[in-house]
């Protein structure tokens, strides 16, 4: 199938209709028929049937629907970075990251890349460590920041630094505070399936430890808003825990340390452009900075 062939195959699956298709692609009805005809030509039988007036896919059509979904994606994805290119001549990057990440290291990374490169522009997504590796995968993410440590084929991991876990309060107290002085009815904890999660789990069950939990959450940020609110004490990365910092909060590093490593992910086989390697040289920096 050529790549019209595909426009019209998705444009009459999504209508039903010869005529609705011929005008979402903006050409002719006669001209959407012949180009039908050509695609079912090609391929060697029929792709829709009608049904009481309305187009309707065939099972074969059925079986190709999901590839061809697929093509269309990637073909939108190659006409936004064209487009991208075009209207952006000083460069443009589509960024994800984790939520925690967002809030407190990405804000200066970006200011200091705009005030290096004047015209830089921005698509910043946050998600989830399964979100951005998708992101990545069908390209709609040049780059994504994340606590995730896992290999995936096709992509690459590059390491930038890392943050610690902290003990956030409204509690007075200050100094290091030792996993078995975790306790009592009003922890507040990462999800293990987060980084900073397992992390505190393994800990603790590395010292046959099982504090209670009063409230499990997703994102660092919750878990500050929370212990600020007064629901709890919260352990969060150290980078969330300084972005939010209010008065009357405090701030205590856990010992022994638990550290939870920062990385830059891409597809393997892209080149690293200068745009994109200036930006995970003061991603490195800012984590640096962050860590002492």
């Amino acid at each position: 199938m050529r790549l019209r062939h595909i426009e019209i195959f998705e444009a009459i699956r999504r209508t039903g209709s010869l005529t609705e298709a011929a005008a979402a692609l903006h050409i002719t009805q006669p001209a959407a028929s012949k180009l039908l005809a050509h695609a079912e030509s090609q391929l060697g039988f029929k792709l829709f049937e009608r049904v009481k007036g309305r187009l309707v896919a065939t099972r074969e059509a059925e079986l190709l629907a999901p590839e061809v979904a697929r093509l269309s994606q990637d073909l939108g994805s190659v006409r936004r970075l064209a487009a991208s290119l075009r209207e952006r001549p000083h460069g443009h990057m589509r960024l994800g990251c984790a939520p925690a990440l967002g809030l407190g290291l990405l804000p200066s990374v970006v200011r200091a890349s705009r005030d290096a490169r004047p015209g830089l522009t921005f698509d910043i997504q946050t998600h989830h460590s399964a979100e951005l590796v998708q992101g990545l995968l069908t390209r709609e993410l040049d780059l994504t920041i994340t606590f995730d440590t896992n290999e995936y084929p096709g992509l690459a991991r590059t390491p930038i630094g890392h943050t610690e876990l902290v003990h956030v309060s409204r509690k007075p107290g200050s100094g290091p505070i030792g996993l078995h002085e975790l306790g009592g009815d009003t922890l507040i904890v990462l999800d293990a399936r987060d980084a900073s999660g397992a992390s505190l789990q393994m800990a603790l069950d590395a010292q046959g430890l099982s504090p209670s939990v009063a409230i499990q959450v997703q994102t660092h940020y919750v878990a500050c808003a929370l212990a600020e609110a007064g629901c709890g004490e919260a352990i969060v990365d150290g980078i969330t825990a300084r972005a939010m910092q209010r008065p009357g909060m405090n701030l205590r590093p856990i010992t022994p340390a638990l550290r939870v490593p920062i990385s830059v992910m891409m597809r393997s086989h892209d080149p690293v452009s200068t745009l994109h390697h200036e930006l995970i040289e003061r991603l490195r920096h800012a984590c640096g900075k962050s860590a002492d």
